[in-house]
């Protein structure tokens, strides 16, 4: 499986997302061709190298015949449906159409929720514009191009200061780009301007599956995109970097958070209300483990591991259901190994086994609690008697 890593450690933008597609490999000719299959106004894509605090990058540039009118960087801009039938109408593949229209969709959630209207009626003017279009749709191609599988991307640096848009001067993060990164992994980046803009933010959240440190993998590819401003001593560039995923890991990767508080004075009774309320609210696992807290108070630590759209309903459930006054959250990486169900008849009915495999192997296999149960009650034996005849069946198959 190819990996892309983006590492946006200053920054990201539509423009940059391109110039490191490039500078990693895509060739601008192959890129140009792709995207001229969109109905647009007459452009050129313009592609330098340039040097940005000691870094070669490679910057692209989508240079607009009639820049001023409002099908380039006009003040009408677009609408998405506009922008949908653009795309739609062009030659492209369907999973190319999909993706960048979830992109531009992704968008439109975000200034319609900022200006007070749906999705469908927001107007895009800078992104509406040919050489936002070429930036989002030409970085979908480019991966595509490139044969990128999985994209994954480092967490997303927020600056601060002001930028001057066609609705006015706004704060840095615009609030745009503050809307479409709520909820995935931000840090703080001390530098006066803006280094994420809207289009950049939305391509890394629509495309990016995990957020966190480079994966495990063989680089055999590593470009820089250039941004245009510069901010001190940070080179203002945007590194990607490829490879193969390590043969020898081979299991799924993703980001999971652990919501956890301290409980010392709640009455025992409650806490399996609590664990029920957890699960039904989305958690993936949740537990109890007795602590001793200060002056040799016993105490119990409730948890819950969740995905990232979990979080507000895991830890609603804990205020809920308990007697905190708050709770720990704690981001963690996680790798699982491939799992699936298999069917097994045995002398006490078909019995339901959780197996899971590494590298092809069946590593574990665990059969269904409930289906054993059941089972067993039916058949009037000992639980563990259908555990180990479903066990057994497994060996035979």
């Amino acid at each position: 499986m190819r990996i892309a890593y983006v590492d946006c450690f200053c920054g990201i933008s539509g423009d940059m997302t391109l110039g490191a597609l490039i500078d990693l490999g895509v060739e601008p000719e192959q890129l140009t061709s792709e995207l001229r299959k969109i109905r647009l106004p007459e452009w050129h894509l313009r592609v330098e190298k340039v040097v940005k605090r000691g870094i070669s990058a490679t910057q692209a540039t989508v240079e607009v015949r009639d820049a001023g009118s409002s099908q380039g960087h006009g003040s009408h801009g677009r609408t998405m449906a506009q922008i949908t039938a653009l795309i739609e109408d062009a030659s492209l593949g369907r999973g190319i159409k999909d993706r960048s229209l979830a992109i531009f969709n992704r968008l439109a959630e975000a200034e319609g929720k900022i200006h007070g209207t749906t999705p469908e009626k927001a107007h895009f003017h800078e992104v509406g514009a040919v050489d936002a279009i070429v930036d989002i749709v030409g970085a979908v191609v480019g991966f595509e191009l490139l044969g990128v599988d999985e994209i994954h991307a480092s967490p997303i640096p927020l600056s601060h200061g002001t930028v001057t848009f066609s609705h006015g001067t706004y704060p840095v993060p615009a609030p745009a780009t503050l809307e479409i990164v709520k909820g995935l992994p931000t840090r703080s980046l001390d530098v006066e301007g803006e280094t994420v803009t809207p289009t950049g933010a939305a391509i890394l959240a629509t495309l990016a599956a995990h957020f966190g440190p480079m994966p495990s993998m063989r680089i055999d590819r590593i470009g820089y995109g250039a941004g245009v401003s510069d901010f001190g001593d940070i080179p203002n560039v945007l590194r990607m970097v490829s490879g193969q995923a390590a043969a020898e890991d081979d299991a799924e990767r993703d980001t999971v958070y652990v919501v956890e508080a301290n409980i010392d004075d709640m009455n025992p009774e409650l806490y399996d209300a609590a664990l029920e309320a957890l699960f039904a609210a989305g958690a993936v696992d949740a537990w109890l483990t007795p602590i001793q807290m200060k002056k040799g108070r016993p105490a119990i630590t409730l948890a819950a591991l969740v995905h990232r759209d979990g979080l507000d309903g895991a830890t609603r459930a804990i205020f809920e259901h308990t007697t905190t006054f708050g709770v720990r959250i704690g981001e963690m990486s996680r790798r699982c190994l491939e799992r699936e169900h298999i069917e097994v008849t045995t002398k006490y009915g078909r019995i339901r086994v959780k197996v899971a495999r590494h590298q092809g192997r069946i590593t574990t296999a665990a059969p269904e609690h409930d289906d054993c149960r059941q089972a067993a009650e039916a058949h009037d034996v000992p639980l563990k008697q259908v555990y180990q005849e479903a066990l057994r069946q497994m060996d035979l198959e």
